[in-house]
C-alpha cells in the first residue's frame, strides 16, 4: 500500500497518529520469501526417498525378492508417470508453468524410479547380456522426452548427464586418484565434442526459439566439459615433449583459447557474470599451466623467482579484470 495514503488518512483525522505509524511499518516491512527454501526442501525430500528406498531394498534383498522389488519400483514409477500425465499442460515449445506445486518433483521421482528400474533389471537379470550402453541408452530417451514433454530442466540435466554416460565420459573417484582419465585420449576427445554439440543445441534453441529457456542448462554444461576436456588434454599431452606430444599440447592450448574468447565474448553479450567467471577461471587455470610447463622445461633458478612474480601479477590481474568486468556487466544491465 502507498505509505503518503496513511499521512493523508492521518491528516484528516481518519487514523490516529499511533495507528498511522503502526500501517506505515507494516507496509515498510518486506515479505520474507520462502519460494527457494521450499523447493529445495521438496527436491532434497525426492532424492532422500529415492536413495532410503535402494538402501531398504538392499538390506533386504533376501526375504523380499527381486521380482517384488521390481513390481514395487515399476508400480510407484507408472504411478508418477501417469500423475503427471493427467495433470500436465498443453505442449508447448515456449515455456511452460507446472500444473500443480508437485508436478515437478512427482516427474523427478519417476525418472528416477525408472532409472532405478532398468539397472536393477540388469544387476539382477542381465535382461541386456552385454549390452551395456543399451542399459544408459533406454533411460537417455525417457529423460529426454519427459524433459522436454513435461518441461522440466532438472530432467533435463538427467538426460545430459545420462548422454555423457553413455557416450563414456565419466570418471569414478578412483580413476580420478589413478589418473585414468588423463591416460584416456579416447575420453578427453568425446568430452570436448560433447562439450561443442551441447554448446550447438543452446545455439539451436536460441535460433529456432524451441525451449530456449533450456539454453542456459545446454551451455553450462558445455562449458564446463570442453574447459575441463581441454585442460585434460593438456595435462596429459603436457607430461612429455616428445613432438606427437608437443603438438597435441599446443592444439589443446589453442583450442582453450580460442574457446575462452568466444565463451568472454558471449558472457559480456549475456551480461552474464557466472559464465565469465568460471571462463576466466577456466583459462587463468590453462594459461598459468602453460608458464609453469615453459618455466619448468628452462630449468634455471631465475624460472622459479619468475614463477612466483607471475603468479602474484596474474592473481592481481585477474581479480582486477574481474571486478572490472562486474561493474560494467551490472552497468550494461540497468
Amino acid at each position: 500500500m502507498n505509505i503518503h495514503l496513511f499521512e493523508k488518512m492521518q491528516q484528516d483525522g481518519h487514523l490516529s497518529q499511533a495507528s498511522a505509524e503502526k500501517l506505515r511499518n507494516a507496509a515498510a516491512t518486506k515479505l520474507f520469501s520462502l519460494h527457494w527454501e521450499l523447493k529445495t526442501i521438496l527436491y532434497l525430500g525426492v532424492l532422500l526417498l529415492s536413495g532410503g528406498l535402494g538402501i531398504l531394498v538392499y538390506k533386504n534383498i533376501d526375504t523380499i525378492g527381486h521380482q517384488v522389488i521390481l513390481a514395487a519400483i515399476a508400480a510407484g514409477c507408472a504411478g508418477c508417470f501417469y500423475y503427471c500425465y493427467k495433470h500436465r499442460n498443453p505442449f508447448s515449445w515456449q515455456k511452460v508453468a507446472a500444473p500443480t506445486p508437485f508436478f515437478d518433483y512427482i516427474l523427478l521421482l519417476g525418472c528416477l524410479l525408472f532409472i532405478t528400474f532398468i539397472t536393477y533389471l540388469q544387476g539382477a537379470y542381465a535382461v541386456f547380456a552385454n549390452h551395456y550402453g543399451t542399459v544408459a541408452f533406454i533411460p537417455l530417451v525417457v529423460l529426454w522426452f519427459s524433459a522436454y514433454y513435461f518441461d522440466h530442466i532438472g530432467i533435463l540435466s538427467l538426460a545430459i548427464t545420462n548422454l555423457a554416460a553413455w557416450l563414456g565420459v565419466n570418471v569414478s573417484p578412483y580413476g580420478i586418484t589413478e589418473d585414468i582419465f588423463l591416460k584416456d585420449g579416447r575420453l578427453i576427445n568425446t568430452g570436448a565434442f560433447l562439450g561443442i554439440a551441447l554448446c550447438v543445441a543452446d545455439y539451436l534453441s536460441h535460433h529456432f526459439n524451441k525451449k530456449a529457456h533450456f539454453g542456459f542448462t545446454y551451455r553450462n554444461f558445455g562449458t564446463h566439459i570442453i574447459f575441463i576436456s581441454c585442460l585434460a588434454g593438456m595435462f596429459s599431452s603436457g607430461i612429455g615433449l616428445s613432438i606427437s606430444e608437443g603438438n597435441q599440447y599446443f592444439l589443446w592450448f589453442t583450442i582453450l583459447v580460442v574457446g575462452a574468447w568466444w565463451f568472454l565474448k558471449d558472457a559480456f553479450k549475456h551480461n552474464s557474470f557466472y559464465f565469465l567467471l568460471i571462463v576466466s577461471l577456466y583459462s587463468y587455470l590453462g594459461v598459468s599451466y602453460a608458464v609453469l610447463h615453459l618455466l619448468i622445461w628452462v630449468d634455471d633458478i631465475g624460472a622459479f623467482y619468475a614463477g612466483i612474480l607471475y603468479f602474484i601479477a596474474s592473481a592481481i590481474a585477474l581479480i582486477a579484470f574481474l571486478v572490472k568486468a562486474n561493474k560494467k556487466i551490472k552497468h550494461a544491465g540497468l
